[in-house]
């Protein structure tokens, strides 16, 4: 098989698991997901070093990952996703996801597409006062990150956040605390 027929293979099979990842719903004895009813975009935008989470395919072995966000001229959410691979030290990844905000009324319920035309939910479910911790989550409960402004958090916030995690309908057992020996 040729290079560019593999590439082609490798990118249809990507979108095909990423297609029907999105498409599972939720188990239905789990509460609805609730977005939050307003978020300041401006405000949300910026640095996230991903604390902990339900890790995609994409981000197992993440260590150092931050997500950035920044509004582009369109609207949508420019993001870029960087961690190193399987060790604090390991090969840099970077990811340039688009962000499409759903609800424009809230700002809390996004499309995250990684290759057109394939989507995925992102809902911001919370996000303390000042900005500073905030939790993303899906109806599928198949992924969720607990990020913050800072490379490490308490262990009361971690635990508090936990928590709620948990009262989401996640089963915690399969959060994975992310690693951080850089900061940006």
């Amino acid at each position: 098989m040729t290079k560019p027929a593999r590439l082609l293979l490798g990118s249809a099979l990507l979108a095909s698991f990423v297609l029907l990842a999105s498409c599972r719903s939720a188990p239905s004895s789990l509460p609805e997901l609730r977005p939050l009813a307003s978020v300041d975009l401006p405000r949300f935008m910026g640095d996230w070093y991903v604390i902990a989470h339900i890790p995609s395919f994409l981000e197992k072995g993440a260590y150092n990952a931050v997500e950035s966000y920044r509004l582009a001229a369109d609207g949508s959410i420019a993001t870029t996703f960087t961690f190193n691979q399987d060790s604090p030290d390991g090969p840099l990844k970077t990811y340039h996801p688009k962000g499409i905000v759903r609800n424009a009324g809230s700002n809390s319920e996004w499309a995250m597409q990684l290759m057109w035309p394939l989507q995925a939910d992102y809902a911001i479910v919370y996000l303390d006062q000042d900005y500073q911790q905030t939790i993303v989550a899906r109806q599928q409960r198949d992924y969720v990150w607990i990020m913050a402004r800072t490379p490490q958090i308490s262990p009361a916030d971690y635990e508090a956040l936990s928590e709620r995690v948990r009262k989401m309908g996640y089963q915690t057992n399969l959060l994975r605390k992310i690693p951080h020996t850089t900061q940006r």
